[in-house]
């Protein structure tokens, strides 16, 4: 999740209490971005910043935090430490504060070392649907044998923005739910029983199979079939048409949209937008898949939907997932 510890797309301040920086501490100007393997160029288009340079997958600048899709973590105050020792290391980053989970990229030994003598943070994956972690999770990676890079405060509450699941490995079509469990997992709220969702471009059915497993009724459009185990699921309901060819008052109001449809981005967001200020769709989760380059401007027409968040998931492919909550509403 990019830009911000809660998911949101404005850059964080400084947390209340966070602790302060002396000895061999010194500010690092900007941020660094960490992209997900196989995707930093489409980080580095994203960024387009000249001054910046590069660590493996870590991108570090100059300017302040800002909204960085294709970062799966950004480091959102990161310090340089100068270190004598691992010894030294390690008792610099605890002086900081407790949760910390390195990046590797060279010295892998000696980074590792320095990790096994700060305190074991938990990385077992999660069990869907659980809530994702809410402790502090901090960064650091060696720079070279005598300088930690290190931000306390990190957009990702995950170690390097990798989120794991226990997967079922039997009853989904395929492993398309991994992205929607990442998704609803960060968003933070989930479709429940009662709810009616949408499901758009849903063959084989793996998304359909998420949404009916959390209770809600699922239509799921396509002009392919269904798996035959998903399309037999109770409250599922399924239309063998076109998701661009459909109208929304023929289906009604629906709480949650989802598309993992394969189109390209622009036509993807003429449907949203569709449902969106039309009224029919309160909360949406889509993925924009890029079919050779990267459509950065029709990425920046999503980021810009005020109130919604776009991310490059740890099980996004070279596709970014989009992701509207409709406010809460405080009951009487």
């Amino acid at each position: 999740m990019t830009g911000h510890p809660d998911g949101t797309n404005a850059p964080a301040s400084a947390a209340p209490g966070a602790p302060s920086f002396d000895g061999g501490e010194s500010p690092a100007p900007g941020a660094a971005y960490l992209a997900a393997d196989g995707f930093l160029e489409p980080l580095l288009e994203e960024l387009a910043d000249s001054t910046a340079t590069v660590h493996g997958r870590l991108v570090i600048t100059q300017a302040p935090p800002r909204p960085a899709a294709w970062s799966i973590n950004t480091w959102l105050q990161p310090r340089r430490i100068a270190i004598a020792s691992i010894k030294d290391g390690a008792r610099s980053l605890r002086a900081i504060q407790r949760n910390w989970a390195v990046y590797e990229h060279g010295h892998h030994r000696r980074a590792k070392l320095i990790q096994e003598q700060l305190p074991h943070v938990s990385a077992k994956p999660l069990v869907f649907p659980a809530p994702a972690p809410t402790a502090p999770l901090g960064a650091w990676t060696l720079l070279d044998e005598g300088t930690i890079l290190a931000s306390p405060v990190c957009s990702s509450a995950f170690a390097n923005g990798e989120v794991a699941f226990v997967e079922d490995k039997a009853t989904p079509p395929n492993r398309a739910y991994l992205k929607l469990w990442e998704a609803l997992t960060l968003a933070g709220r989930m479709p429940g029983p009662g709810d009616r969702c949408l499901d758009l471009g849903a063959c084989p059915g793996g998304w359909t199979w998420v949404l009916q497993s959390l209770g809600a009724d699922v239509t799921a459009i396509d002009k392919a079939p269904l798996d035959p185990r998903i399309a037999s699921l109770p409250r599922v309901t399924v239309r063998r048409e076109s998701a661009f060819g459909l109208d929304p008052v023929t289906i009604g109001p629906v709480d949650w949209l989802c598309s993992d449809v394969i189109c390209y981005p622009e036509r993807l967001l003429r449907l949203v937008h569709q449902w969106k200020d039309g009224g029919h769709a309160r909360n949406f989760i889509c993925t924009l898949k890029f079919q050779g380059e990267t459509d950065h401007a029709s990425a920046r027409a999503f980021a810009a939907i005020p109130g919604s968040r776009l991310l490059h998931l740890s099980h996004n492919k070279h596709e970014l997932t989009w992701i509207y909550l409709a406010p809460e509403t405080s009951a009487v």
